[in-house]
């Protein structure tokens, strides 16, 4: 395959012009994001099977070309494990790759693994071993030498090779549509934008908080989140996830109180004292019924911890039956939410409803029945 690394303006107007005729590119990008609240794009790996290019956007200012190649509805743009990269072409260009393909989501309805990396599905599907010696390197560093190139050139080379032998097997296994909802899912833009008010969700140590003290700690993440984006710095640097929790537990009232909260920055305090004990007046001033909840999960009986058994028997059974494997389905805790009454999950949408979720639902609505015929399990009417 012909190798090209593009840092002009009219390589990449003529590069862009010649994939447009694809009927696919591989996209892969590398980017830094550890002192930044947004990634930095550092490097955008494309293909299709004739050409790999490595587009540097540190040279180029105008990537218009590349934006009209992504928007081009005849060329399906292909990624591994694609929701980083989507970030960052979202940000990048306020809109989606569209069609998309993602090899990852693919390889679970095919047997091959479930969020399963890319150089361990190469190795699975095409017996390569991947160098990922540079995985850690800095990407914005300039001139890259040649293995860096070689590096990231991969990340498209071998794509451009799956993508193929997955679309057949898809054909060939009457599987083709199974995927429609999950690549949807993957170019909804809601999905890249930042929400400071569900920020708390994500914050380890909020389930030990309750009532008010959630309302507190939404006031605290959602500040934070907001400083973050305006200050394009990570969300540690702002403040650690423990400060705000140990902050909307103890409901501080005064600045020394404040102060003397264990292991709280004195600088956090000089620049945001003011702000945090603000973030605490207005959780506390929150109408009740207007608190976050966070669902808390009541303990099942030893009666419906069987019933999640017997569901999870019919799991493996449809499992089994498409030769992928269970959890791709569903895992232990979504057949126990299930068990609840929850409805807003995964194996009740799309393919995994199709090929197992109906099943379960049929099965405790009491027209289905586990059997056993010479020694094996099965499910019938």
């Amino acid at each position: 395959m012909e190798t090209r690394f593009v840092d002009q303006p009219t390589d990449l107007e003529r590069l862009c012009q010649e994939l447009a005729g694809s009927e696919f590119v591989t996209v892969d990008t590398e980017f830094v994001r550890e002192q930044t609240y947004f990634p930095q794009l550092a490097l955008i790996q494309i293909a299709n099977d004739a050409v790999i290019a490595c587009i540097d956007p540190l040279a180029l200012e105008d990537l218009t070309p590349l934006k009209e190649l992504f928007a081009n509805p005849a060329v399906t743009k292909v990624f591994h494990a694609a929701d980083q990269d989507m970030e960052i072409l979202y940000l990048l260009f306020g809109e989606l790759p569209h069609p998309l393909f993602d090899t990852q989501v693919a390889a679970t309805v095919l047997g091959q693994g479930e969020q399963i990396g890319y150089a361990a599905l190469v190795q699975e599907i095409l017996g390569v071993e991947l160098d990922k010696s540079h995985s850690r390197t800095d990407w914005l560093q300039r001139p890259l030498d040649p293995k860096q190139i070689s590096y990231a050139e991969d990340d498209v080379r071998y794509l451009a090779q799956l993508y193929p032998q997955q679309l057949e097997a898809l054909q060939r296994q009457n599987r083709s549509d199974w995927l429609e909802e999950d690549f949807a899912a993957l170019t909804n833009p809601a999905r890249y934008r930042p929400e400071p008010q569900t920020a708390w969700r994500r914050l380890k140590g909020s389930n030990k908080l309750r009532g008010v003290q959630l309302a507190i700690l939404q006031q605290l993440c959602a500040w934070r989140e907001e400083l973050a984006i305006d200050k394009d710095k990570p969300r540690r640097w702002i403040a650690a996830d423990h400060i705000l929790t140990d902050i909307a537990r103890l409901r501080p009232k005064e600045m020394k109180t404040l102060e003397k909260i264990r292991g709280i920055p004195e600088g956090l305090v000089q620049r945001n004292g003011q702000r945090l004990l603000q973030c605490v007046r207005d959780g506390e001033a929150m109408p009740k019924e207007q608190w976050p909840v966070l669902s808390r999960p009541k303990r099942l009986s030893s009666a419906e911890d069987a019933l999640v058994d017997a569901l999870s028997a019919i799991i493996k059974l449809c499992a089994e039956e498409y030769r992928i494997t269970p959890a791709t389905l569903a895992g232990r805790k979504a057949l126990e939410a299930l068990v609840r009454g929850e409805r807003e999950l995964a194996i009740l949408n799309g393919w995994r409803r199709r090929h197992g979720g109906q099943q379960l639902l049929d099965f405790l609505a009491g027209s289905s029945q586990i059997t056993v015929h010479q020694g094996r399990l099965s499910l019938r009417d």
